[in-house]
């Protein structure tokens, strides 16, 4: 996963983000937001996203390189072995996370369709290991398992992102309402 589930959380304590909306959910509790700030799991998730991201920039070079020059394909196998591994790695790294705050190992009602997709992301990229270490398919094929799992990738990212930006606005209309004093 990218962006999994709060990482950056309010990476400015002084957000000056509008408060969410009335009646709006939010994305945790007050307990669940202590311990996702206390988590060391945080600071890993926040670590392995960038890094995540970084490897796909490169490998999605190479992928294209690939295609458009029908050269380098040892290398753009290699970096989509290399994304596939710190996919898993953040997969399973998110999962205790997910774990340590919502008290599930995956499927949290705040995180569940990120987490179902991310199960799309991860399907694809193992089938793609499938056909490299099977020897299933040809090279172009296997590179556009990889370019569909590359673009699942990006929509999952969105919707953490997307959830980054909610757990801001939650966090700021928390703020807002502890500030309020009572007449």
């Amino acid at each position: 996963m990218f962006w999994r589930k709060g990482i950056f959380h309010e990476m400015s304590r002084h957000n000056h983000a509008a408060p969410a909306q009335a009646g709006s959910v939010a994305l945790y509790t007050a307990e669940e937001r202590q311990r996702r700030d206390e988590s060391i799991w945080t600071i890993v998730q926040g670590i392995l996203a960038p890094l995540q991201f970084l490897v796909f920039i490169v490998s999605l070079g190479l992928v294209i390189r690939y295609f458009m020059t029908g050269e380098g394909a040892f290398a753009a196998d290699t970096s989509i072995v290399v994304k596939t591994l710190v996919l898993y790695t953040i997969m399973v790294t998110g999962s205790i996370w997910e774990k340590v705050v919502f008290g599930r190992w995956l499927f949290a009602p705040a995180f569940f369709w990120e987490d179902v997709f991310s199960m799309l992301v991860l399907a694809l990229h193992t089938l793609y290991l499938v056909m490299l270490f099977g020897g299933f398919g040809t090279t172009d094929q296997r590179m556009l398992v990889a370019l569909a799992a590359y673009g699942t990738y990006i929509i999952n990212a969105g919707q953490f992102i997307w959830k980054l930006r909610m757990a801001r606005l939650d966090a700021a209309n928390a703020q807002a309402q502890r500030q309020v004093v009572p007449a």
